[in-house]
């Protein structure tokens, strides 16, 4: 099978700070900061069983939600896979309100009646996490459709894994998007395996989603997922396209996820080395790296961190302390009028 390797060097050779500004990489470093936390508590509540069934972590991947979601404006609009706690929480979700979601609690962002695999916020621009593979590129589709054709200024952005670009969606999306020019943006996030079948086996070309782009007029983007920077200008530059009317962007995200494909998998199919390999390049690791290098003190970090521990802490003990759904709730907002008869 083909190889795909973490990208080469380490932060070394560091653009200029002033292109992103020390406030939006504090927002950046915060970000993947919370998200890692986040989710890794999610984690460690599962272990106590205070989390039923399995869910899809993305640790190590942080970089590609914060990337993306602070070069994201209010009224853009995510459309995410069930690998979604990240993505969630980066568009401002509260904490709280995905935890109580995982554990079935009432304060849940959907009263724990969807799950892992089904947040949602439109309030925030979340609409919705999706299951079913692929199943979100013709609906983030229609919503920049909708938007093209209102003449309003959001973009949405598809977030799908390697897997998905051997999915039907994928390339009748892709198709539809390009001939329309839709301001829309696909974001693959390649962590090298779809489940436990290595990507690299079951493509044609290395790179799933970069290699193909060709095939439907767009411009090839391969990048580092675990540089939040890199992440940050690739999205700033595919957002002012897709503003511009000239189209959308699809971009490849090389990156790497910590645990299984779930919580059910030990991942021991992957090669001996290969984990310990990529976490030299774990994202937060870079990019402590990157702020002591344009000399941010150590306080200011351990400041953060330790703001985020009391919101990861605070929203634990919150869930915790909240009843469970309520089976009175089950057949409400089945339906876009808050009930669950059938409408013919």
């Amino acid at each position: 099978m083909a190889k795909v390797t973490p990208p080469a060097g380490k932060s070394g050779a560091l653009p200029p700070n002033d292109d992103i500004g020390e406030a939006k990489r504090l927002e950046l470093y915060r970000l993947q900061v919370l998200l890692r936390e986040a989710e890794q508590r999610a984690f460690d509540l599962f272990l106590q069983n205070q989390i039923k069934g399995t869910s899809h972590l993305s640790l190590g991947q942080e970089a590609i939600a914060a990337g993306c979601a602070a070069a994201m404006q209010p009224g853009d609009l995510s459309f995410c896979t069930y690998r979604g706690h990240a993505h969630t929480l980066a568009r401002g979700v509260p904490v709280e309100k995905v935890l109580g979601e995982l554990m079935g609690r009432d304060n849940g962002l959907m009263r724990g009646k969807g799950g892992s695999m089904h947040l949602t916020s439109v309030e925030h621009g979340v609409m919705g996490s999706y299951a079913i593979i692929g199943a979100h590129i013709p609906i983030a589709c229609g919503a920049a459709w909708r938007a093209q054709y209102k003449g309003a200024s959001d973009v949405s952005v598809c977030f799908f894994g390697d897997g998905t670009t051997n999915i039907g969606a994928f390339h009748e999306g892709i198709n539809y998007a390009a001939i329309h020019k839709l301001p829309v943006v696909f974001v693959c996030e390649n962590n090298l395996y779809m489940e436990y079948t290595p990507i690299a086996d079951v493509i044609p070309v290395k790179y799933p989603a970069a290699d193909r782009a060709s095939a439907y007029g767009l411009e090839r983007i391969l990048i580092d997922g675990n540089d939040a920077d890199v992440v940050y200008r690739t999205m700033l530059k595919a957002f002012a396209k897709a503003r511009a009317g000239e189209g959308p962007s699809l971009i490849e995200c090389l990156t790497y996820r910590h645990s299984g494909h779930s919580r059910a998998d030990p991942a021991k199919y992957r090669p001996e080395g290969e984990l310990e390999k990529w976490k030299q390049r774990d994202p937060i690791k870079i990019y402590r790296e990157r702020l002591k290098s344009f000399d941010f003190p150590d306080e200011t970090m351990a400041a953060i961190d330790a703001e985020i521990k009391k919101i990861i802490d605070d929203a634990t003990t919150a869930c915790q302390a909240a009843p469970t759904t309520s089976t009175d709730i089950l057949f409400t907002d089945v339906y876009a009028d808050g009930g669950w008869a059938w409408r013919n």
